[in-house]
């Protein structure tokens, strides 16, 4: 058996101090997030002063780097040429912290869009059927090209289901219809120049249909709907909905999951749904109880948005208006 002394030693002198060793910062930058600022920048955000490893930055689809620069927590690459809009890019680069751990990252960004239109969710369904599957209406306010934006089942940080849009060159009044529980049959077919081509449950003629592949459909009761200029961009549009009340439970604040509080929070952080108390609570949601796959979740005819349950209405029944005008009446049980 080896021995106690023979384990630390024969020496009585003093025992080393480990602390200052314990203090040392041993964890590698973490990244949060890439967006692409304009045609020619990708920015990098890490959560602490980061220097770039050199030589170590690459893209794809290849594209040709003018430089990179660290500045605190940011990382700044620089492109030669401009980026193709809303095209999916890969990014890989290695960074140090000032204690030289070091960590390599590979993300996505999406091209930069200078044409960004104004849209807004304008009318939903979350309980929908067999023949009427959970869909979502986007309506156009101002012109402009959807490539890269991004609908989400939750929010860019959390989130079930999300379809980054393709370019579509859109006008005001148009009507965009995203399927989030297609049956996967080849009419689904998304429609990025003409409104007339798609099939499939509740398709459209009057609207560029669009598919989730391998989309499960919307939670019914309770969940968030957001729109974002593209993955990691800045938010546009957004809805809470739920049937549950803040006495429902006390650990998500009434809304009864760890991920629809949390993509609730980020909608308040975002300043992205108002609320009448300290926080936003099931009773700021727009409830969702007396809809169906045929009585729709909507706004009125004018698609007022003021960021709260007070935008919203519930249709009668087969009163729901996919592709065309919203209507005004009011579901009365």
């Amino acid at each position: 058996m080896v021995g106690v002394a023979a384990l630390f030693g024969n020496s009585c002198g003093p025992i080393p101090d480990y602390r200052t060793l314990v203090e040392v910062d041993l964890h590698p930058p973490q990244f949060l997030g890439a967006v692409a600022v304009d045609p020619r920048t990708v920015l990098l955000r890490f959560d602490e002063k980061v220097i770039e490893r050199p030589a170590t930055t690459t893209i794809v689809p290849e594209t040709a780097i003018s430089s990179v620069a660290a500045d605190g927590e940011l990382l700044t690459v620089c492109l030669g040429s401009d980026q193709a809009i809303g095209t999916e890019y890969a990014v890989e680069v290695s960074v140090e912290d000032e204690c030289r751990n070091s960590t390599t990252v590979l993300t996505k960004f999406y091209g930069f869009n200078p044409d960004l239109p104004r849209v807004l969710i304008n009318e939903f369904i979350t309980q929908g059927s067999t023949t009427h599957p959970d869909l979502v209406e986007l309506w156009v306010a101002e012109r402009g090209n959807t490539a890269g934006m991004c609908l989400y089942e939750g929010v860019q940080q959390n989130w079930d289901d999300r379809l980054i849009l393709p370019p579509i060159a859109v006008e005001p009044g148009d009507y965009l219809l995203v399927h989030f529980k297609p049956q996967g049959l080849p009419e689904e077919v998304d429609e990025t120049e003409r409104t007339d081509i798609s099939g499939g449950l509740d398709s459209s003629l009057n609207a560029f249909d669009l598919w989730v592949r391998q989309g499960g459909g919307l939670s019914g009761n309770n969940g968030v709907l957001s729109l974002y200029s593209c993955p990691g961009g800045r938010i546009l549009d957004a809805v809470v909905y739920s049937n549950r009340t803040s006495e429902s439970d006390t650990n998500y604040a009434g809304f009864g999951s760890a991920d629809v509080y949390a993509r609730v929070c980020a909608l308040e952080a975002a300043g992205a749904w108002t609320f009448t108390g300290e926080h936003i609570a099931p009773e700021d949601a727009v409830n969702p109880d007396p809809s169906t796959a045929t009585r729709s979740i909507a706004r009125d005819s004018r698609s007022g948005d003021t960021d709260g349950r007070s935008d919203w209405h519930i249709t009668p029944t087969s009163g729901s208006t996919f592709g065309e005008l919203n209507g005004d009446a009011v579901y009365v049980p």
